[in-house]
């Protein structure tokens, strides 16, 4: 058997895909995370209850409207969006102008109402997503056997993260969008609407969450405290990478669990606590983190 670093290949190979599978979750989760609170100053806890709900709605349209997969990817996030647009419509935009703790704790209070709600309707277990049918499978890498899907989560995690950096950073809409949060009076000069703008900014953002939580329902069971598992996580992707800051966001996240993945082989009782090493670390180093600015 082929030893790298001291360990059997196929298990190195296979902690370096799961890690990046991780990563993918990560960095999509975090990119939402950092798009609302760049743009709207807001931390928003709620963030993993919205994956939760995402991959509910995910298991909802199949079983009570026969839509599969693929429906889901395009309805799931457009239906969260949608639920995110109001909730910043009647609750949100109350907090703006208070201390940004209030905007934490509100959102903390929605996430626990959320999963509350569902754990009542489906239970503390959850319930089951196949993998569609095009995308069951394993492939033969010659070093390690990848299963489709897994590698399709990854591609298509690297797909929208880098579009909606791309949409954000070097197109005509984010700056609009970056514009209406630093002068909103002057832009709203300019005749744009930016209170709904800054609707569809929330509204995008969690509607990212959903999308992710669409991707991870075949993965892992589909349960009210799935968020709750990755959600201090992804805090700590976006503290590293620099509040506010997509591509470190995406970067961070990616880069995160691919290390989580290494120390699972290595020393597996720290595969839990890396990343928070790694966040001590950056902020002593450089408190605005890695791609943050002061």
């Amino acid at each position: 058997m082929v030893m790298i670093l001291g360990k059997p290949a196929p298990l190195l190979f296979g902690q370096l895909l799961l890690g990046i599978i991780n990563g993918s979750f990560y960095a999509m989760l975090s990119m939402g995370l950092a798009i609302i609170f760049g743009l709207l100053r807001i931390i928003n806890f709620a963030h993993g209850a919205m994956f939760m709900i995402g991959a509910f709605v995910t298991w909802g349209l199949f079983n009570y409207l026969g839509l599969g997969f693929w429906w889901a990817l395009i309805l799931s996030p457009l239906i969260v969006g949608a639920a995110g647009f109001v909730l910043e419509r009647t609750v949100i935009q109350r907090i703006y102008k208070l201390d940004i703790l209030y905007g934490l704790l509100l959102t903390f209070g929605l996430a626990q109402i959320m999963g509350g709600v569902m754990e009542n309707y489906f239970g503390s277990s959850g319930v089951s997503y196949d993998t569609p049918d095009l995308l069951s499978g394993v492939l033969n890498l010659g070093f390690m056997y990848m299963p489709v899907y897994r590698g399709f989560v990854v591609f298509a995690a690297a797909i929208i993260c880098f579009a909606t950096w791309f949409a954000i950073e070097k197109t005509k809409l984010g700056a609009l969008l970056r514009a209406a949060t630093e002068n909103p009076a002057l832009v709203q000069a300019f005749g744009v609407n930016v209170p709904r703008l800054i609707a569809l900014t929330f509204a995008g953002g969690v509607g990212l969450a959903a999308l992710a939580g669409v991707l991870a329902a075949p993965l892992y069971s589909v349960n009210p405290g799935m968020g709750d598992d990755l959600i201090n996580t992804v805090f700590a992707v976006v503290v590293i990478g620099g509040m506010g800051s997509i591509g470190g966001a995406i970067l961070t996240g990616f880069g995160l669990g691919i290390i989580e993945g290494f120390t699972d082989v290595f020393y597996p009782p720290g595969s839990a606590v890396v990343v928070f090493v790694v966040m001590a670390a950056v902020l002593l180093a450089r408190p605005a983190g890695l791609f943050g600015k002061a």
